[in-house]
């Protein structure tokens, strides 16, 4: 297994235990992987999904790690990587016909969101620079 260098231009933050199943957080994650934070703070203030909130408040910890840890300007932010795993899988049982148990899974996940700085290119600096 690899091991990924951490870059001074990114910062993270991990939510732990959401109560939610993996594909339920990753149909929202994946309508922000790669954009500007500014931007993908508006889509999840507005978006209809329960979990979206859960994911705002991920988002903003790993821009407050940036600027606070690493200095970063949050104006040039970009969602870099932001991923869904398993969590504990909560076993329940449901009383059903006959006396018999129905088994519940209550899922939980975690949630890892990577913002980087985005760097700019040679034509961004010289179309602020004219």
């Amino acid at each position: 297994m690899a091991i990924k260098k951490k870059s001074d231009n990114e910062a993270f933050a991990i939510s732990k235990s959401i109560r939610s199943s993996p594909s339920k957080i990753n149909f929202v994650v994946s309508s922000i992987r790669g954009m500007k934070v500014g931007k993908a703070l508006n889509v999840l203030n507005f978006s209809r999904r329960r979990i979206s909130q859960d994911i705002k408040k991920t988002l903003q910890s790993a821009i407050a790690n940036a600027e606070n840890n690493k200095q970063l300007d949050s104006d040039n932010l970009i969602i870099a990587e932001a991923y869904v795993g398993k969590a504990i899988l909560m076993k329940r049982y449901k009383p059903r016909a006959k006396g018999r148990p129905g088994p519940i899974d209550k899922h939980t996940s975690r949630l890892t969101v990577i913002v980087r700085e985005q760097e700019e290119t040679e034509k961004n600096k010289s179309k602020k620079e004219k």
